[in-house]
């Protein structure tokens, strides 16, 4: 009896380096939005489990880099999205109402929708005590309360506390301001 060997028809089990090429592009494809949350969670999940790479392609194949040329279209119009994104801003922050920074005080500048507020804002996405403002050591303060819609400096949202200053764009929920300084 003489037995023959027959090569395996499936194709070769996946290394640790192609598996980590295909997390890679996976991760890379949800930071540039093209993937959602959850899509990402699920593909991650899958390629995870992979046994072969014609499964790492199928999970892969539309997030393929592109070439120099497309690469170099799509920095040119990302460069251009971020120019006209900080010209919007610049051109807000000259038509919203000012802010007068408060006289320094012993206690902060309490702001938000209660009439006990030494700012009242009557906004629907003001939070009853919304934020806070103080000067200390010669610097302004500017602290969220746990506010439910946000509380946000120069478009960035606050968390905890940040240091502002004369001409920076404030907004609690849906109001924005610009601070002055008198």
């Amino acid at each position: 009896m003489t037995s023959t060997f027959e090569p395996h028809a499936h194709p070769a089990r996946l290394t640790d380096a192609e598996r980590d090429r295909a997390l890679g592009l996976l991760r890379e494809g949800a930071a540039q939005g093209r993937l959602s949350h959850d899509t990402f969670l699920r593909r991650m999940e899958l390629a995870l489990v992979a046994r072969h790479g014609d499964e790492l392609a199928a999970l892969t194949a539309d997030l393929r880099t592109e070439g120099r040329w497309s690469r170099r279209v799509f920095g040119a119009v990302e460069r251009a999205s971020a120019f006209t994104a900080r010209l919007g801003r610049a051109w807000q922050a000259e038509r919203l109402p000012k802010l007068m920074l408060p006289e320094p005080g012993p206690y902060p500048l309490r702001i938000g929708r209660d009439p006990a507020n030494g700012l009242r804002l009557s906004h629907d996405t003001v939070s009853r005590s919304h934020a806070e403002l103080s000067l200390r050591g010669g610097r302004w303060v500017l602290r969220d309360l746990g506010s439910t819609n946000g509380t946000t400096v120069n478009g960035h949202r606050v968390t905890g506390e940040t240091v502002v200053r004369s001409g920076d764009m404030v907004s609690f929920g849906q109001m924005a301001f610009r601070l002055a300084t008198r």
